[in-house]
């Protein structure tokens, strides 16, 4: 293989660099010139003079602003000054006002707190009065007496009340009445044959207390088998009622109402009657309903056959059929007549027959009503003599 030859390297020339020589400076034109010197000396004065009015210019304009400013200062600390005075009155006449609002609010609830421990007194006072009238009097007749409901504020009553308090409201009533239930122990300054009185009194009044507790407790077991006593009878007369209904005997006994059948399970039919036409079918309306729908028949056989076409029998062989040997032949207008005429007695029997039947069937359903209501009396009065042998039997 031929090898290439290397590349040859340019060799740098050392040759000297000339410098360009700069031209002559020439003098300006007029520089030794006296006048030229003169009117550049008198365009600096003027231009001096010139600067110096602008300067007194220019701080005499400062000065103003500078006294502006001042001013400006001057009265934006005077309005600080007077809106930190009236931030002050302010914050005051707040605060006075916040004060008079507690001092309002706290003497309306210590006016409420008096209000209440007042009618808890009148309460304590008719609870006592109630309690020493209960053992004065000879206990004759029920353990209990059902009051009527008084109706409170919002339409509530007073025990509907009692369950609405909160916790807070309960435990403040609770204060309040055993604050003037419990007495304060006034024994300074006893000796000791005082504090033994002292003993005996408060050991009576915690026997005394006791008893009444036990007395109270008793009372309250009688009510409750008194009640459920006066339950089970009104449980019994409920099945005795739904027994004469043809229900059954726990139907009346339970929460809701008894379910009212009134078609068969097997007919797959929609029944689009109210719940009080469905009801009324077992108070007798059946008997309603059957007249009802018999009437509107009636009227719709009636206008049916009053509507028809009213066609004369032909005559046969030139005789009117149904004529009888020996009567006098008559005219076409008068046949008409005449059948007209029979027809309207026939309806007035009809309607009259009706009338009739309806009649029958009215009298039927008092005579029926009547008796109904003198069952119920019976049955009322062999209640009441009951519950008298009862009470006999109790007392």
């Amino acid at each position: 293989m031929k090898s290439t030859p290397a590349p040859r390297r340019r060799r740098l020339s050392r040759r000297p660099v000339r410098r360009r020589k700069k031209p002559p400076q020439t003098p300006a034109e007029g520089e030794g010139d006296p006048e030229f010197i003169k009117r550049q000396d008198q365009k600096r004065s003027d231009l001096d003079e010139q600067l110096k009015e602008y300067i007194s210019e220019w701080r005499k304009q400062r000065s103003k602003e500078e006294d502006e400013l001042k001013k400006l200062k001057e009265k934006q600390a005077k309005r600080k000054i007077s809106r930190a005075e009236e931030e002050q009155k302010m914050a005051q006449r707040k605060k006075e006002e916040e004060e008079r609002r507690v001092r309002e609010a706290e003497e309306k609830k210590q006016r409420e707190i008096e209000e209440k421990r007042q009618r808890l007194e009148e309460a304590e006072k008719k609870r006592q009065a109630m309690l020493q009238a209960m053992k004065d009097k000879d206990k004759k007749g029920p353990n209990f007496t059902i009051a009527k409901k008084e109706a409170g504020v919002l339409g509530l009553s007073s025990a509907a009340m009692e369950r609405n308090k909160t916790k807070e409201q309960l435990e403040e009533e609770k204060k309040i009445s055993l604050s003037f239930r419990i007495k304060p122990l006034a024994i300074e300054g006893f000796g000791e044959s005082k504090l033994r009185e002292k003993a005996q009194e408060l050991w009576e009044l915690i026997v005394k207390l006791e008893t009444e507790k036990y007395d109270l407790e008793e009372r309250q077991k009688r009510q409750d088998y008194d009640l459920k006593e006066l339950k089970e009878r009104q449980k019994q007369q409920l099945r005795h009622k739904a027994l004469k209904k043809g229900l059954d005997p726990e139907a009346l006994t339970g929460k809701y109402p008894p379910k009212i059948q009134v078609a068969s399970k097997y007919e797959r039919r929609v029944d689009t009657r109210s719940y009080d036409d469905k009801k009324k079918l077992f108070e007798g309306g059946w008997d309603e309903i059957s007249k009802d729908v018999n009437e509107k028949i009636w009227n719709e056989k009636k206008e049916q056959y009053t509507g028809r076409q009213k066609s004369k029998l032909p005559k046969w062989f030139g005789e009117r059929p149904g004529k009888k040997a020996g009567e006098p032949e008559t005219p076409e207008g008068e046949e008409d007549a005449k059948a007209d005429e029979d027809i309207v007695e026939d309806d007035e029997e009809v309607e009259e027959e009706v009338v009739e039947e309806e009649d029958e069937e009215a009298e039927e359903d008092e005579e029926e009503e009547e008796e109904e209501e003198e069952e119920e009396e019976e049955e009322e009065e062999e209640e009441e003599e009951e519950e008298e042998e009862e009470e006999e039997e109790e007392e």
